[in-house]
């Protein structure tokens, strides 16, 4: 059985937690450098409190080549973290107790991509690799434009790892990439 992502429905503090992110998201990606060979993507890490469903402590902000080397936002997200907060978040991954009433989500303007043509690391597998990240909220599927199909979100879920949709923010994350002719992504 393949993995599967969602179109999500939430409750009223968790959809408006998962809004205020991804309007944070929106505005990192709008400080990319339109590129023509690439998307301007913005990301948030964010530690969420499942026991107050208060509003996310944001961790780390990031976006489209805002790093040295040709940087995706969610890469420029795990880069920026603190040894501090990498501790914190070590502790998620290999302890039940603290996953059961925080978790460290990303919120992306776009799909992590499955597939880097410059050879680099894809962002699904530095999710994976960061073990503490237990939920990915995503505004639009990758566009076919440079990937014909992404598999970010399908080896995510695959994973494990909890894949949430918002639709509703799909025109305006693509917004900051409108000097290019976007191809729309294939759905499963």
């Amino acid at each position: 059985m393949a993995a599967s992502t969602t179109t999500t429905t939430t409750t009223t503090a968790a959809a408006a937690a998962d809004a205020e992110m991804m309007e944070l998201a929106i505005a990192q990606a709008h400080l990319s450098d339109p590129i023509q060979e690439a998307y301007c993507v913005g990301a948030v890490l964010a530690l969420v409190d499942r026991a107050t469903g208060g509003s996310p402590t944001v961790l780390t902000t990031g976006y489209s080549r805002e790093l040295p080397g040709n940087t995706h936002a969610e890469e420029c997200c795990l880069i920026k973290l603190t040894a501090e907060q990498r501790a914190v978040l070590d502790g998620l991954g290999g302890n039940a107790a603290a996953a059961a009433d925080k978790e460290a989500v990303m919120y992306t303007t776009m799909e992590p991509c499955g597939l880097r043509l410059s050879g680099k690391l894809p962002c699904a597998d530095r999710i994976l690799d960061a073990k503490f990240i237990s939920r990915v909220v995503v505004a639009i599927r990758e566009p076919a434009n440079f990937v014909e199909k992404c598999t970010g979100a399908q080896s995510l879920a695959a994973a494990g790892v909890k894949v949430d949709f918002l639709p509703e923010f799909a025109a305006r994350a693509k917004e900051p990439f409108k000097h290019l002719q976007v191809v729309d992504a294939k759905e499963d």
